[in-house]
């Protein structure tokens, strides 16, 4: 594992924002105390953030919340993470490129500009993609955290390929390994023909 990787801090801002939204602002507050990330209330990061912080919180809320419960916050937050990267990190005229073009080509193009900047989410771990008929959007996570953090990844890609390449966009999410060492697998389904 690459000593001190960086991922964006909309891992940790859009995980906190999930949890209120699921459980209103002080149960969100008392179970991220209880897990033991209470600094995190009212003091979210604002520049980029050591990937250990993010996937300490994901490992210590597996350990508080019930499973599927954390499924469903993490993939808000990443949707949470796709509406930001919507407003504000993906050029407009870029979008507007994209919208129109048939899927297959759409997504093409978004994963190689994705892959450009990989490193904002995947940190020390690796990022690739197909694009076969069904494509494969693979990402494998190398600092020590739980397989259920491919939630998070999963409602990021879901967010960005229904609003860019087609709305009608599904993605079968499937994550083999352990911890420190595993490999969150994408099957995107994503129609030939424009919405």
């Amino acid at each position: 594992m690459t000593a001190h990787a960086k991922i964006g801090p909309n891992s940790i801002i859009q995980t906190v924002a999930a949890l209120e939204a699921k459980y209103g602002k002080a149960e969100a507050e008392a179970r991220l105390a209880v897990a033991g990330h209470g600094h995190l209330a009212g003091n979210l990061p604002s520049e980029m953030v050591e990937e250990e912080k993010f996937h300490s919180l994901v490992s210590s809320l597996d350990s508080e919340l019930d499973t599927k419960e954390l499924e469903e916050i993490l993939n808000d937050a990443g949707r949470r993470t796709a509406a930001y990267l919507l407003k504000a990190r993906i050029p407009g005229f870029f979008q507007k490129i994209l919208k129109p073009l048939p899927p297959p080509i759409a997504f093409r193009l978004l994963l190689f500009a994705i892959s450009k900047n990989a490193w904002t989410f995947a940190g020390s771990g690796d990022f690739s993609y197909t694009t076969d008929k069904t494509p494969l959007i693979t990402v494998r996570v190398k600092s020590p955290t739980v397989p259920v953090v491919g939630h998070f990844y999963l409602g990021t890609f879901t967010g960005l390929l229904r609003e860019l390449v087609n709305p009608k966009t599904t993605i079968d999410e499937l994550t083999t390994g352990e911890s420190g060492s595993f490999v969150c697998r994408y099957t995107c389904h994503i129609s030939d023909k424009p919405a």
